[in-house]
């Protein structure tokens, strides 16, 4: 359903560098940076898509946060969703929700809420029924 999702960022080397630690923790590989352009991709192992972008706007305008926009990151386990929430508080992100299940959307959903170091909403969960 979705080919790829492109967050808008201006501070490139700080966005990648950020994003390079929560996409490690949840076991999703760079695809490519070109850091000249600026932009870079990310996807989960073995697939070639859906892609996780960051970069700057193609209109040359700044970057800014939408509200009531969120992008959520598939985890493949919870022990995931924490190392992730935990690698991004430790590299500038701003909490809005310490990972933890989410019953109110099901029974199983385990996720966590944070901002980016530019303001963008980003949440990671995972659907598994086993607590890992």
């Amino acid at each position: 359903m979705i080919s790829h999702v492109y967050v808008g960022v201006n501070d490139f080397e700080r966005a990648f560098q950020f994003y390079s630690l929560v996409m490690r923790e949840l076991g999703h590989k760079l695809k490519f940076c070109e850091a000249d352009k600026p932009w870079a991709g990310w996807m989960a192992e073995g697939a070639p898509r859906p892609l996780f972008l960051i970069g700057s706007p193609y209109d040359g305008n700044p970057a800014e946060c939408g509200n009531g926009q969120m992008v959520a990151l598939l985890a493949p386990d919870r022990r995931s969703v924490d190392n992730a929430y935990a690698s991004a508080m430790a590299h500038g992100a701003a909490s809005e929700g310490a990972p933890g299940l989410r019953v109110h959307y099901h029974p199983n959903y385990y996720g966590a809420y944070f901002r980016d170091p530019e303001g963008n909403k980003i949440c990671v969960c995972c659907h598994d029924t086993v607590a890992q």
